[in-house]
């Protein structure tokens, strides 16, 4: 059976998707098949894929709303994907009414369990009907952090989120863990709440590794690759393995 995980973020510019491209290709190094879901309507990682969203005849919105086939786009750096685009923000509107809304994804992602070990949904950065959608189909949750205060400091609200779709829609749902985004060593600020993470979200999951604040990331993937394409000898590298190699042990430790 597949495991599930939602990469989430309510905040916005945390590094989210790109921890998605980058995990998912490391995953996929380590002898997993791996399905990417992009569940936010700005379509980065399908842009960061190198698909473009305009372009496309059908999206993960004619799935969700439309119950037509599920369009998955084979074989890109090692890694298959659900591209979406624009059309997915109209999604939240027309849901609003449906019947069994929140089990929708669910629903058109659960025939794969069998041909994925590993299935990675790129939530949007709110905490809209998408989220809970993304949410309520996934086994794990992993979630990018910023280390900057104010970023850090929604946390709770990021922690209820959770809390009430465990309550009302998922109750298996666990955490996969936490990754610091975007950190600069030689920011005093950055080192304070780094500790601070390790701190308090040790008792919930992993605390990984923090992912260098680095121009390397946006190079690449305006080149529309993963950073070990990109840069085979970047340092950060050596992070997204481990932090692939995490993961994996969380995922596959667990009976979730």
């Amino acid at each position: 059976m597949s495991k599930i995980i939602a990469l989430f973020n309510q905040a916005g510019g945390v590094g989210k998707t790109t921890l998605t491209l980058n995990l998912g290709y490391h995953l996929a190094q380590r002898k997993h098949r791996v399905l990417l879901v992009d569940l936010d309507p700005q379509a980065s990682l399908t842009t960061f894929m190198g698909i473009e969203p305009s372009e496309l005849k059908t999206s993960l919105y004619d799935a969700l709303v439309n119950s037509q086939t599920l369009p998955i786009h084979q074989s890109i750096h090692g890694l298959d994907i659900v591209p979406t685009n624009i059309n997915l923000s109209v999604a939240e509107l027309e849901l609003v009414g449906a019947m069994n809304r929140e089990a929708r994804l669910k629903n058109i992602i659960s025939p794969l369990a069998e041909k994925y070990s590993i299935i990675l949904i790129d939530c949007p950065p709110s905490l809209g009907i998408l989220t809970v959608l993304g949410l309520t189909a996934s086994t794990h949750i992993l979630v990018p952090i910023e280390t900057e205060f104010k970023s850090y400091f929604g946390t709770g609200l990021l922690l209820d989120t959770v809390g009430k779709v465990r309550h009302h829609v998922n109750p298996h749902l666990a955490f996969a863990g936490f990754v610091p985004m975007k950190f600069d060593k030689r920011r005093s600020q950055h080192n304070r709440t780094l500790e601070q993470m390790k701190q308090e979200l040790k008792p919930l999951a992993t605390v990984f590794p923090p992912v260098p604040d680095s121009t390397v990331f946006p190079d690449s993937t305006e080149e529309r690759v993963p950073l070990a394409l990109y840069k085979p000898k970047h340092p950060a590298i050596k992070i997204l393995k481990e932090i692939a190699e995490g993961v994996e042990k969380a995922l596959f430790s667990q009976s979730a």
